[in-house]
């Protein structure tokens, strides 16, 4: 039966036992003899408790200890409390790698999970469908010698797992899967792998379209401007037709203005160029579009104000950049009210080159800013329709800025104006020393 361990109850029962050898040593005068047989007994006794222990251990299939008194149950109690304990939590264990194995067999993507050296620890059933993985023979083997398309090794070898990457199926060359690695854990990797074939079909569809319908609607809208330009004009003609040949140049232009902005984007989402094959005089093009911010500025007569530093080139490419440029410049023109104040800056900063467009005007209300580099999205339909803005705009420049590994930053303030600023990393400035 077992009691709590109390080391009083223990010291008293050994001194007892030694002191009734002892009283058996006087009484047949030889004490010290007496006392070494005690101790020798006792010395046996643990012995064989140890032994028992042992057997019990490591050869006995019985999980309950063996009955036993004194300080020997405490000790044979105790290992049998940490027996069921580690039980309990391997069984706990158990069911939750169970539950997480049923979870993962459910998710709509591929898992795979990897050590610090690459080796396969464990993947779902998808993983061994869509990846052509083999379970459990391939545990331990090097997932980029299953894997071997070399984006996809030289990805998985950077250590850089910020954005995900796109590459074809090992399986099958039709399909495209999004990978993305996640560290977890000490020095483990989870890598999921989406199937984005439909995705991407999708997006090369609209691409095509785009591209297609900008191409086939160019020709018919000039030579619909070619006829109004060429049609004769006089002061005395009939105040209709005179308001209707107005409005139809009016519009006619605005729909150019809207295919080119349509191509411009076009190119530059499929664009293969690559940002560090050219060097940009940013200073040079910025003269440029100054030149042409003062002359579509001849109606509201803003004051327009260029701060550059004539001697920081970049590498990029100068179609996009110029793209990107003057689309902040050209809005600020059109959307500020007359005699506003435009001030453009390029400068050396410490995350690098920086651009940046300050205007003092209306501002623009915090819920639109995280939307205005959508697609034909506009704060004010009317005011945009009314100053024959295509909504394309920001979107230009965050593909450019994207195509440069930067993004494009907004600040705004109502009645006081916005502020829209990019950086270029160091490492895309051009040394020209």
């Amino acid at each position: 039966m077992y009691y709590p361990f109390s080391w009083f109850r223990s010291t008293v029962r050994l001194l007892l036992f030694l002191v009734a050898f002892a009283i058996g040593g006087w009484l047949i005068n030889d004490m010290v003899f007496a006392v070494a047989f005690g101790a020798v007994i006792l010395l046996l006794f643990n012995y064989w408790h140890l032994y028992k222990l042992n057997r019990w251990l490591w050869h006995s299939r019985k999980m309950s200890p063996p009955t036993v008194r004194g300080v020997w149950e405490h000790i044979y109690e105790g290992i049998y409390y940490l027996q069921r304990r580690n039980r309990n939590k391997r069984k706990e264990l158990g069911e939750l790698v169970k539950r997480f194995r049923e979870g993962s067999e459910a998710l709509p993507d591929a898992a795979v999970v990897v050590d610090s050296k690459a080796c396969i620890l464990w993947c779902n059933r998808l993983a061994r469908l869509e990846l052509g993985l083999k379970w459990p023979k391939d545990a331990g083997r090097r997932l980029d010698n299953l894997i071997r398309h070399p984006e996809f090794i030289q990805y998985f070898h950077a250590g850089n797992y910020k954005y995900p990457i796109e590459v074809p199926s090992p399986t099958n060359a039709n399909k495209t899967f999004e990978y993305r690695i996640m560290p977890y854990g000490e020095e483990h990797l989870l890598l999921i792998a989406r199937d984005i074939t439909r995705v991407s079909q999708l997006e090369a569809m609209r691409k095509d379209f785009v591209a297609n319908v900008s191409h086939e609607l160019r020709t018919p809208l000039t030579v619909i401007n070619g006829y109004l330009e060429i049609m004769p004009k006089s002061d005395d003609a009939n105040p209709f037709m005179k308001k209707a040949m107005h409005e139809m140049e009016t519009q006619t232009h605005r729909m150019q203005n809207l295919i080119e902005d349509l191509l411009v984007l076009s190119r530059i989402e499929a664009s293969s160029e690559r940002v560090y094959e050219n060097v940009v005089n940013i200073g040079s093009m910025l003269a440029l579009i100054e030149r042409e911010a003062q002359a579509l500025n001849k109606e509201k007569q803003h004051t327009i104000k260029f701060h550059i530093e004539d001697d920081l080139f970049v590498y990029g490419v100068e179609t996009e950049l110029r793209s990107a440029c003057s689309n902040l410049v050209f809005n600020a023109v059109h959307y500020t009210p007359p005699g506003g104040e435009i001030n453009v800056y390029w400068s050396r900063q410490s995350a690098g080159a920086q651009f940046s467009v300050i205007d003092n005007g209306d501002g623009i209300e915090p819920t639109h800013l995280n939307r205005l580099t959508e697609r034909f999205y506009r704060v004010d339909k009317a005011r945009s329709r009314k100053t024959g803005g295509s909504g394309l705009g920001l979107s230009i420049v965050k593909h450019v800025l994207s195509h440069h590994n930067s993004s494009l930053d907004i600040s705004s303030e109502i009645g006081k104006g916005s502020h829209f600023s990019f950086v270029l990393d160091n490492e895309l400035i051009a040394d020209q020393s």
